[in-house]
């Protein structure tokens, strides 16, 4: 044995061939500086060793290296700015030192080479990868660039612009993907991985690979000339300007770093990296993105773990009610392999729902992600039934009727009478009190809420409600559903709304004031998207929800929580509701919807919404930016922080995770909470102060004040 860390090792086998095998003690191989250090002290027992003739870099594991330790990322950041420097400064000469040995390296890879496990595979001379290897860099989902030499190595091994769209995009390659494109040199089967490995450095050994020349490469400048770098660059630029726009610093400083790097060496080259991959750790979209995949690592945990500790296993499902959004959670419950029953009590509900998945199916065989097969076998696992008798054996059944207290509960207790003694119920309620529609069973512990989000196929958030007397096995079984059905589920505490409709209904209202105080909803639209970044704006919003869904849920809330979600007197969603402007259901809302000539569709704003509305505005006036940002984002703050401080969401992170996945919360941000404390608490006090005479949806809690004044996070 060469070298022996706790993370990896270094053997020497008979021929000469040193085996530099990463074995970590938990179930994946990161490198965090524990790794990093013995990545270091096995590579100088390499150079030591003169019976070293060649090096083979492997995992025993399932996959290769996942990448950089997330966890450590957090503490590191808030370091000042020498410090990050020096640490990834050190880092990536690290890896400089492996690509530098006097003998040939090899990658073997196997499974995942992301982030700096493709850094480590690039660092090699020459890489081979079996069929189940994915290869690639995703640091711009993190907020970031590569570190550890990935925007050096990669363009000179692929080209600039293979190179730029791997970063920018963060997508990772499959393996022949990867060998067409040049990033790896082989491809096989993955029990030929280790012979082709050991075969492939014998050939370098012998002299039958030019090992040396690619190493070569790999240190010099890019062999652009003018015209081909000023053509790759500004091609780069417009294509990180259309895709990630402004909010996402990521993409844009990769191409600056690629761009100015282009006539530099490797030690250059990797210096402008360096000072790259600092500037990107301090801005609020790295620290925001980096929150968001260590929330959504939280989230996915808790529900594995709720999961496993199911005693029941949902085989088949039932869908009450068909319809668009029966038919989408049919869809998502067959596409996923978990057989379901349809059941509607009229056969034109029935045909919608099945056309609804159909329509789905469709669309991705469109795109190529779905094949014949696919869609027959779906289809197939979909039974519309007219019968409660058909459901008698289901497992679980999904209640997605009418958003109606009386109509669900009617229809729940109706479907306990014909289904077993064990069988889970389900409401897919988007605010109705799950304590509510419990009243009307027998079986209340064997009830939840099940909400899913519009469009099912697309959303991945389910909010799973537990209701006063659901039981814990209940909320598990229904949570290991939701994974089944490939949803994340997010399990919270039964209110009006719930968690996400809760908090989105307050942002309407603040939106509503704002309107009637004289904004222009386009301009409110346009600050929103631009500046805030939400997908879409609240106006824009509301019209997709639908102005009668609007308008019935936000009665639903101002029953349930009365002292701050009261209807507004001359609610600009209630006028255009009561004038028939729906939306983009029927056409018309906020905005009027329709086709070009060419068939694709349009969105004006609709003079008609702002004859309904102007009589009951103040004068017309104009607001800043930062004014329709605070007056949108700080109820739905407030509400929030109401949630987390009254147990309805477990913490900061699943709340972030809930918006994000649910409302589409700018992802640059990392959520609401990581939104706030961006801000900083007590900045956020003090603005949501300076509002607080426009309402109770305006007026902070005491423990947010409380923590604002001792220093305290969410995220302690």
């Amino acid at each position: 044995m060469i070298y022996e860390g706790q993370n990896l090792t270094v053997g020497l086998l008979d021929n000469g061939i040193a085996e530099l095998v990463f074995d970590a003690a938990g179930s994946v191989n990161k490198f965090d500086r524990q790794t990093i250090d013995e990545l270091d002290k096995a590579t100088q027992a390499i150079a030591s060793d003169p019976d070293v003739k060649g090096v083979v870099v492997r995992s025993v594991k399932s996959a290769f290296i996942v990448g950089a330790d997330i966890t450590e990322f957090t503490a590191m950041f808030e370091q000042p700015e020498e410090e990050i420097l020096e640490w990834v400064a050190r880092t990536s000469q690290v890896f400089d030192r492996f690509e530098d040995l006097a003998v040939p390296t090899i990658a073997a890879i196997n499974g995942f080479a992301l982030g700096g496990g493709c850094e480590m595979a690039l660092a090699c001379d020459l890489r081979v990868a079996d069929t189940t290897a994915a290869i690639g860099l995703p640091e711009v989902k993190l907020g970031l660039m590569p570190g550890f030499g990935g925007t050096v190595r990669l363009p000179r091994l692929i080209g600039s612009d293979n190179a730029l769209e791997w970063m920018t995009t963060g997508k990772d390659r499959k393996g022949q993907q990867a060998l067409d494109e040049g990033a790896i040199d082989a491809l096989v089967a993955p029990e030929k991985l280790v012979d082709a490995a050991l075969s492939m450095v014998n050939d370098a050994i012998a002299g039958r690979l030019d090992w040396l020349a690619r190493r070569t490469t790999k240190k010099a400048p890019l062999k652009l000339n003018s015209n081909e770098a000023m053509m790759s660059f500004s091609t780069a630029q417009a294509f990180v300007a259309a895709k990630a726009g402004k909010h996402y610093p990521a993409p844009h400083m990769m191409v600056e770093t690629v761009k100015n790097a282009a006539g530099l060496d490797r030690d250059g080259a990797l210096a402008l990296e360096n000072q790259g991959f600092v500037k990107l750790a301090k801005t609020d979209a790295a620290k925001a993105q980096v929150g968001i995949f260590l929330a959504d690592q939280l989230v996915k945990g808790k529900g594995k773990k709720l999961s496993k500790s199911a005693t029941k296993t949902v085989t088949t499902n039932a869908v009450l009610g068909a319809g668009i959004m029966g038919g989408g959670i049919s869809y998502q419950s067959a596409v996923k392999g978990l057989p379901v029953i349809m059941k509607d009590i009229n056969q034109k509900a029935l045909d919608l729902g099945l056309s609804e998945a159909a329509k789905i199916l469709n669309k991705g065989m469109q795109l190529g992600k779905v094949d014949a097969d696919k869609m027959a076998s779906t289809l197939n696992s979909i039974t519309p039934t007219l019968e409660y008798s058909a459901i008698k054996d289901v497992d679980m059944v999904i209640e997605a009727v009418v958003e109606n207290p009386k109509v669900k509960s009617s229809v729940l207790k109706e479907t306990e009478q014909h289904v077993g003694n064990e069988t889970i119920l389900c409401s897919n309620t988007s605010t109705i009190s799950i304590n509510q529609l419990a009243e009307s069973l027998e079986r209340p512990e064997l009830f939840c809420g099940m909400h899913f989000f519009n469009p099912v196929h697309r959303m991945p958030l389910v909010e799973i409600i537990r209701g006063e007397k659901t039981s814990d096995d209940t909320i598990a079984t229904v949570v290991a559903t939701t994974l089944k059905m490939g949803k994340t589920p997010i399990v919270v505490n039964d209110c009006p709304g719930f968690l996400v409709n809760r908090v989105l209904f307050p942002y309407f209202a603040g939106f509503s004031k704002l309107v009637l105080d004289g904004a222009d909803f386009t301009a409110v639209d346009k600050v929103m998207e631009k500046q805030f970044g939400w997908p879409m704006g609240p106006a824009y919003l509301l019209d997709v929800v639908g102005m009668d869904t609007a308008d019935h849920a936000a009665s639903v809330m101002a029953d349930g929580i009365p002292e701050r979600m009261q209807k507004i007197a001359n609610d600009p969603v209630t006028l255009l509701f009561k004038n028939d402007r729906l939306g983009k259901k029927n056409g018309k809302g906020f905005y009027n919807f329709s086709k070009d000539k060419r068939g694709k569709p349009t969105k004006d704003a609709a003079e008609e919404a702002y004859a309904l509305i102007k009589p009951q505005q103040s004068d017309e006036q104009t607001f800043t930016s930062e004014e329709i940002i605070a007056r949108l984002m700080i109820p739905m703050a407030n509400e929030a922080i109401r949630c987390l401080e009254e147990g309805i969401v477990a913490s900061a992170e699943e709340a972030d995770m809930a918006l994000i996945y649910g409302l589409g919360f700018p992802p640059f941000r990392g959520g609401i909470f990581r939104y706030i404390e961006t801000m900083g608490l007590a900045n956020f006090v003090e603005l949501a102060d300076k509002y607080a005479h426009l309402g109770p949806i305006y007026q902070i809690t005491d423990g947010v004040r409380k923590m604002a004044a001792d220093g305290k996070s969410y995220f302690a």
